[in-house]
């Protein structure tokens, strides 16, 4: 039988993994410099901590990975977990309460089924979450923060789109659907079925109005605000302060020099957003998200309390990453060559070569000599130590180890 790995999923070769751990390094100190600590959730949850919320939509929770963790009669369903943030609330509801201020950031991998050939079931992402901070200030943090990763790894060219849960939540409210219904649409439009909305218009003509205005924005207008306000005043007047946050942040944005792009009628697969959501696209391509969901701990069983975050897409990521971005200047590698006898002499000189910053292997019998800029050879008579620099060919001895070491950097390596 082939061996081959689960459907799905992939693995990540060395040159994978570069990328992956530059993009890992770069969120890791935007994170650190904006005050955020790192933390891990496990890789199991309990399922009832996504379903007993009704934070997923069912959408998603048809797509989770769940089974019985048998533990006598007690096991409960498990679940791979499909998403970050609802791991990181319930750690912070263990065990971080009584901090007023949470910031903490991850780099996790979520799981998702998926058929066959479209996307892949295992996903990385790099997150941020921010618990304890109301809107809008939080908010802008995060989508700075975020953009601030995204530049360290000169990614060009993204789009930032804005969208408010809010707006889409009162409106549907208003159209007269039951509270299983309002769920129902919700999700749809989460999910990016936008048909179901104009479908909507049907039932109540009076707002048919409102519901194409709605579809219809996207764009940054100039006079956004007024726009938006003009919209929703007559018809939805319990949308005020959902406009009022939604232009506050937009405006401070661009303010700072962000180019963004307003799509009201845009979300992400979740149900849980209560207010800003923001998306970041490549070429049509999304490659982070997140936003505000300030009921979301308090629905688990936590106290109330503000928070928001988001996510970038690290896979999505690795793709855009440029060569040269990975060609960054490399201590010398250096092999080293010793006779069985002196065995235990390479390994020291191998030890000691790290401690002063190189790359240096002992010889296992199957490295090429061409794949390192500088060899060892270890003899049991004088010189004890030659030196070879393989890119000029050029052959150096040396007595003891220190002298060795000092002919590298005699040698500006």
């Amino acid at each position: 039988m082939k061996i081959q790995r689960s459907k799905g999923t992939r693995d990540l070769s060395p040159q994978d993994m570069a990328s992956f751990r530059l993009i890992e390094s770069a969120f890791r100190d935007c994170c650190l410099k904006w005050g955020y600590q790192e933390v891990r959730t496990p890789t199991l949850e309990y399922l009832h901590l996504f379903t007993a919320t009704g934070m997923l939509t069912p959408g998603m929770l048809s797509k989770a990975y769940s089974f019985l963790d048998w533990d006598g009669w007690s096991g409960e369903r498990v679940v791979l977990r499909p998403d970050g943030t609802i791991p990181i609330s319930r750690l912070y509801i263990d065990s971080m309460t009584k901090e007023k201020l949470a910031k903490l950031f991850y780099v996790a991998n979520v799981f998702m089924f998926e058929a066959t050939g479209k996307k892949t079931r295992e996903r990385w992402q790099c997150g941020a979450e921010l618990i304890g901070a109301k809107p809008p200030l939080a908010d802008i943090e995060l989508v700075m923060l975020a953009l601030e990763v995204l530049r360290e790894l000169k990614i060009e060219g993204i789009e930032l789109r804005l969208s408010h849960a809010g707006l889409i939540k009162a409106l549907l409210a208003r159209l007269g659907l039951s509270a299983e219904e309002q769920i129902g649409m919700f999700d749809r439009i989460l999910d990016g079925d936008m048909k179901a909305l104009e479908k909507l218009r049907l039932k109540r003509p009076e707002l048919e109005k409102t519901i194409d205005s709605l579809l219809a924005l996207k764009g940054k207008p100039s006079g956004f605000s007024k726009e938006l306000k003009e919209l929703f005043a007559e018809d939805l007047p319990e949308c005020k302060p959902y406009i009022e946050n939604c232009t506050r942040i937009a405006e401070f944005l661009e303010a700072m020099g962000y180019d963004y792009r307003i799509d009201i009628a845009s979300g992400r697969g979740f149900e849980y957003y209560t207010g800003v959501i923001f998306q970041i696209f490549k070429a049509e391509e999304k490659i982070g998200g997140g936003g505000r969901y300030d009921a979301l701990i308090p629905l688990m069983g936590g106290k109330d309390v503000p928070a928001s975050g988001f996510a970038l897409y690290l896979e999505r990521l690795m793709t855009l990453i440029k060569p040269e971005a990975l060609s960054a200047p490399q201590p010398p590698r250096i092999l080293i060559r010793a006779e069985a006898e002196k065995a235990r002499d390479g390994f020291d000189i191998a030890r000691r070569l790290h401690k002063a910053g190189y790359r240096a292997e002992c010889y296992l019998g199957a490295q090429k000599e061409a794949d390192f800029d500088w060899t060892v050879d270890i003899k049991d008579k004088s010189p004890k130590f030659i030196l070879t620099d393989q890119a000029k060919k050029q052959k150096i001895a040396a007595e003891t180890a220190d002298e060795l070491l000092d002919l590298l950097k005699g040698q500006g390596r």
